[in-house]
């Protein structure tokens, strides 16, 4: 690891002085990650179950939602620019808490549609485009690291707020559980928020005149540059969040429910360890040859799973290997956008970057589930999410830049 570091000092005044901020953000990810992210599952389980509703129709409705988050995301930065990271990331999860809600509560297939409309705006402004903007806001050198921890949230939702729903569900039903949990972290994260961003920004990022797609048209100078940032890590997150949706069919067939599980589990749990053991240097990595890294390590994990896919201690392996890299995939992104572009770009040019992003690994899950059902199995399933990696690592490197902005 320490080959790839850069020189630089230690600058650990910021996390001292703005830590409350990552606190404001780690409680907005549990609660963005675990109302939309993680309980979407829920939702569609436990909506088919009460109401008879084909699976298709519930998850057209949550893809209508991620698709409209992320057409929303170019507008974010414009909405923080007004409004201030307290507004924007309250709004946020209070629309996407209420959007859940009233999904959870739809009492005919259509109502669905407008539900998945207001949590799309609370999901562009609560996750990973209004936290890396808000946090800009008062980090410059340990913004990786602020940014980081902060997504941390995300990762812990999975264990949180995705098995309460699943337990209240069964207990109280989907209407109730819903909505209960949403109104008790809101308790919680809104303080959080409020009082995490006390002070006045303290970083040099310049607002911006306009949103992303003006910038992107008229004055960044190489389009390539944003290209080759923002292509390889559809591609790689495209593979990551297709190969997640389907792990549990993908294991359940070789080790069997409890293996799955725990192959589930481990993944989560490396994806943390992942994100923890590199927040510490991540801002002094160069980070085009990191996530290059990073995207191979990933399609080596699921060379390996498909080379022994009927042998317990390959398939944790992989999981664990594959998910080391999970969270650090959406770190990367906004420490390649401080370095590459200056700072009055960054909050356009990373919302655009997210919503490019989200478009497609939004659709991985469903072309992935038609491969899988067109071959009978999940070998070219793995061939093409090993494909798509490789891919996002060649174009990451190929893409060097004029110069590094960060101090621009």
């Amino acid at each position: 690891m320490s080959a790839l570091v850069d020189g630089g000092a230690d600058h650990t005044g910021e996390l001292r002085r703005h830590w409350p901020a990552v606190l404001g953000c780690f409680a907005t990810a549990v609660f963005a990650w675990g109302f939309g992210f993680s309980g979407t599952s829920v939702y569609l389980a436990e909506l088919h179950q009460l109401h008879g509703w084909s699976r298709g129709v519930i998850g057209a409705a949550i893809t209508t939602y991620y698709l409209g988050g992320a057409a929303c995301m170019v507008l974010v930065n414009t909405a923080l620019r007004r409004l201030g990271p307290r507004p924007l990331l309250a709004t946020g999860t209070v629309l996407l808490g209420l959007g859940a809600t009233l999904f959870s509560r739809s009492d005919h297939a259509w109502q669905l549609f407008g539900a998945a409309a207001v949590m799309a705006l609370g999901w562009a402004g609560s996750t990973t485009t209004a936290i890396p903007i808000a946090l800009a806001r008062y980090f410059e050198r340990q913004r990786g690291l602020a940014i980081s921890l902060a997504l941390n949230g995300a990762s812990s939702a999975g264990f949180t707020v995705g098995p309460v729903l699943v337990v209240l569900s069964q207990a109280i039903g989907v209407r109730n559980a819903v909505p209960l949990n949403a109104l008790a972290l809101l308790t919680v994260v809104l303080p959080a928020i409020w009082f995490g961003f006390r002070g006045p920004p303290q970083s040099s990022i310049a607002p911006a005149p306009s949103d992303g797609i003006f910038f992107i048209n008229r004055r960044i100078p190489a389009a390539w540059r944003f290209w080759s940032l923002t292509l390889p890590f559809a591609l790689a997150l495209s593979a990551q969040v297709g190969f997640l949706v389907h792990l549990v069919s993908l294991l359940l067939p070789h080790i069997g429910a409890d293996g799955a599980a725990t192959g589930l589990a481990v993944t989560s749990i490396a994806a943390i360890s992942g994100r923890l053991a590199l927040a510490p240097v991540i801002d002094r990595l160069p980070q085009r040859l990191a996530s290059a890294l990073s995207f191979t390590t990933q399609a080596g994990a699921l060379s390996l799973m498909l080379l022994l896919p009927d042998q317990a201690a390959p398939l944790y392996a992989g999981c664990i290997v594959f998910g080391l890299s999970v969270g650090n995939l959406i770190t990367f992104p906004a420490l390649l956008v401080q370095r590459e572009y200056p700072p009055c770009l960054f909050g356009p040019v990373i919302g655009l970057n997210t919503a490019v992003c989200q478009f497609g690994f939004t659709l991985a899950p469903a072309l992935l589930g038609i491969v899988r059902d067109v071959t009978g199995g999940y070998s070219a399933v793995l061939l093409m999410c090993i494909a798509l990696e490789l891919a996002a690592a060649i174009i990451i490197l190929g893409g060097r830049p004029l110069r590094d902005m960060s101090t621009a």
